[in-house]
Order: C-alpha cells, then structure tokens, then sequence
C-alpha cells in the first residue's frame, strides 16, 4: 500500500504520515510543479493527496489501478476528470473543512466595506484626517440587503453571521434547497432581482461555464449604485477589468477579493491601485483549526480509498454510477 502526497503548502503532514503508517502503508512526501515530477512521484500510488500539482491522464495512469485521488480543498480544477472515468480512478475533495471561516473572512470583508472602512483609512493616511460626510452616504445596516450568489453551505454560514445585524439577504442559487435557504434566512430570488436589490454581494459560485465572468459589465450594470462586492470562492467568476472600471467610476463603492484570475494577482492589476478594494491572498480558507481539519480529514480519505472503503466526499464524475 503506497499513499503519496504530491504537493502541500503546510508546515508539516504530520497526521497524513501517521495515518498512513498506522495501516502499514508506505508514505511519500513531494513538492511537485510540473507534470513530469508528478508522474515520478505518483508511480504505483494507491492514494494520491494533491494540493496544486497536476493531475492529468499521464499521472494517475501512473497510479495502481483502482487507485484514489483526494483533493486538499473544495476545488478539484486540477484533476482530469474525464481521465479518472476513464482509468477507473477514484477523486474525492474536502469541501468543509472550513466553512465557518471562509464565511467569517467574507463577513469581516462585507462589514468593513459597508462601513467604507478602507476609506476612511486611506483618507487619514494621505490627508492626516477626514469629516465622516466626505465618505458619502452611509446606510445603516438595517435598511441594507444582501446579495448571496450562489446559496451553499459556505453562503448560509454567512448568512447566520449576518443576520444578527438586521441585514435583509436575499440569494440566487437554481439548485439549492429552499427549506434549507430559508433556515439561513434566506429568501430566493431570480438572478436579476437579487441584482436589482442588494447593496452588498458576497460571491459563492464554482468555476463553470455558466458562472465564468458572471460579474460583468452587464450584471454590474444591474447592481444599485454604491453597491460593494466581496468574492471569497473563484476568481474567473468577476470580470477584473470591468469591475475596476466600475469601481473608478463610482458605479460600485468598493470591493474585497480573495480570489483572483489569474493567482498570484498580475502585478499590472487595475485593483492593485484601487484605494477602495480590500485584497487578500488566498487566504479566506486559512485559520490554525481549519488547517488542521483539512489536513487531517485528506489523510482519512487516502486511508479509506487505500483499503478500499467507501470515501467520505467522493467526486461526481460525469459518465460513472
């Protein structure tokens, strides 16, 4: 039995060794960037844990058959899909292992922009002070409404979150569970209504053909004057050109990105510049807790898809039963 870790940004993988070794198998640890190293390092693997390298036809054929391919993360970008239908390979992810604090990092991202803290900041570094009017309009919370595209799990944490604050939150999601939205104190609208109606929108798409530049001239166009944007799931969903034209112009009052396209941010970025965009690395995911669960619910995986038990958070792959 062989379980391989391809990649990781962790200080250690201390608990994906010791699982490992306490069903005898054996344990490799890589730091791969590029197709050729993964296929060396996944040769006869029969659990992969991947973070970022990739995962194509060539390296899980490399695999044993039968094989499993767990995901450090939500996303599964990285891993051909098709390819594992096709060589009968196993994928899996680890969709919550951070959930609450995503939703808090997209919460602190949301009030401080609705409270157009950047602002203020920028003006008392430049200007040495501000009037509390030269803002502009501020609105309270009670009389704001929110704006959830898509409505998940990582979504209704949020909500839970702001509710308390007398937000009104409206979202659009086609596939999510009304019962389950309303519990969150949700209510579900059509695209174009939740638009039309929020002063703030807290982005929770996955990257598909149908959410890809979702955010756009167009539907920015839509949006109330002043309305705020937080994206904290994936960068191809905004449009970053057109989203910083609006921002320039004061159609949208400001913005707070976790997620880029392309990652790192282009250095020759229009947001870099933008005093009225809150800019984190990446980091949404990230706290001590939410690492150490992630961490150890991939090693659990790799051990259940070793001994050939039924995995925890199995991938939908198209064309398999």
């Amino acid at each position: 039995m062989k379980i391989v870790v391809t990649d990781h940004a962790f200080g250690d993988v201390r608990q994906e060794r010791e699982l490992a070794e306490a069903i005898g198998a054996d344990f490799s640890v890589f730091q791969c960037t590029t197709p050729e190293e993964t296929i060396r390092a996944v040769s006869g693997a029969d659990a992969v844990i991947t973070n970022f390298a990739p995962m194509g036809r060539e390296q899980m054929a490399a695999m044993n058959r039968g094989g499993t391919v767990i995901r450090y993360g939500v996303g599964v970008d990285s891993v051909d899909l098709e390819a594992a239908r096709d060589l009968g390979v196993n994928v899996a992810n680890v969709p919550d292992y951070g959930i609450d604090t995503v939703a808090d990092h997209a919460a602190a991202m949301m009030l401080a922009l609705l409270r157009r803290l950047p602002h203020y900041t920028t003006q008392i570094r430049d200007k040495g002070w501000v009037a509390p009017v030269q803002v502009g309009p501020l609105t309270s919370f009670g009389r704001i409404t929110i704006g959830l595209l898509g409505v998940g799990r990582i979504s209704c944490a949020l909500a839970d979150r702001l509710h308390p604050f007398g937000f009104r939150i409206v979202g659009y999601d086609p596939y999510t569970n009304p019962e389950a939205a309303a519990e969150h104190h949700v209510e579900l609208l059509s695209l174009d209504e939740v638009l039309a109606s929020a002063q703030g929108f807290s982005l929770h798409l996955p990257a598909t053909p149908e959410t890809v530049r979702l955010i756009n001239k167009d539907t920015l166009a839509k949006m109330p004057r002043g309305a705020v944007i937080v994206n904290t799931s994936r960068g191809p969903i905004v449009d970053e050109e057109a989203l910083a034209e609006a921002i320039r112009d004061g159609r949208i009052a400001g913005a707070g990105l976790d997620v880029f396209d392309p990652e790192p941010l282009a250095d020759n970025s229009p947001l870099r510049n933008l005093t009225e965009v809150i800019l984190t690395p990446h980091a949404a995911f990230y706290s001590s807790e939410s690492i150490d669960n992630l961490q150890r619910l991939a090693g659990e995986e790799a051990v259940r898809g070793v001994l050939g038990q039924a995995l925890r958070c199995p991938v939908a792959i198209p064309g398999t039963r």
